[in-house]
């Protein structure tokens, strides 16, 4: 018997997000530029999107750029973004294959044209597929995303279109980027480090977290696997006693 088949299918998380951590210290430990770190990375998330396919996962969401790694060197952050869009082109016929959709969220805006015309399509190409939801967050920070929402829900209140005392945790969530996504169930953080780093905010206040010392392209199969095995002996009580959950 695998370590995957003795996952329990009843009890699987419907949503798991990833922090994407280590690849630049993995290529440092190997005297390789950082870059290289990246490309092995890539490789990764091919890897743990096949096994959260097959293991019946419904929401897949990959830490992929933040908008502080926008201050990263530039010749860094132009590699970046031609590794992203090339590794996702490259990748988009595998993900029709399984069955993947493939949608992003994040702050397009500061993204290259070039970029965002090509991630377009393959969006595009993948829209019909209904298996795992594959969610990139380029140029994506949370506390950018709850002040976009609430400059929104303003501008809708000035306007007459939305009352002030009709705005409710529901209302601000749909509102989010993540508006039509379930909030994550567990988040995996790889590279050792313990902090969110400013992904979902909002939508992990009741998250179960996962943090491994392994860098991103050293995290395999099994460890997702085993991340998942340790949701599952955890219990989620949503602020219930442990006897309330029971019953």
């Amino acid at each position: 018997m695998t370590l995957a088949q003795t996952i329990d299918k009843t009890r699987l998380p419907r949503h798991v997000a990833v922090i994407m951590d280590g690849n630049g210290r993995w290529a440092k430990s190997r005297n390789l530029d950082r870059t290289e770190g990246h490309v092995e990375g890539v490789n990764t998330v091919r890897k743990i999107t096949e096994i959260a396919s097959e293991i019946g996962i419904e929401y897949l969401t990959l830490y992929t750029f933040s908008t502080e790694n926008w201050n990263r060197p530039k010749y860094e952050v132009d590699a970046l973004m031609n590794l992203i869009v090339v590794a996702i082109e490259r990748e988009t016929p595998d993900l029709i294959k399984n069955n993947v959709r493939l949608t992003a969220i994040g702050d397009w805006s500061r993204m290259p044209d070039f970029a965002c015309e090509r991630l377009r399509k393959c969006i595009d190409d993948t829209s019909h597929c209904t298996g795992l939801t594959l969610v990139l967050a380029l140029s994506y920070s949370a506390r950018w995303e709850i002040v976009d929402a609430v400059k929104r829900l303003a501008q809708a209140v000035a306007e007459g279109t939305v009352k002030a005392d009709d705005i409710n945790e529901s209302v601000i969530a749909s509102n989010l980027t993540t508006g039509n996504i379930p909030d994550p169930d567990l988040l995996i953080r790889t590279g050792g480090e313990m902090r969110i780093s400013n992904f979902l905010l909002w939508q992990i206040a009741y998250s179960e977290l996962y943090f491994t010392e392994k860098y991103w392209p050293d995290f395999s199969k099994d460890d997702f696997v085993e991340a998942i095995l340790d949701y599952q002996r955890r219990e989620r009580r949503f602020g219930k006693t442990s006897e309330q959950v029971k019953q």
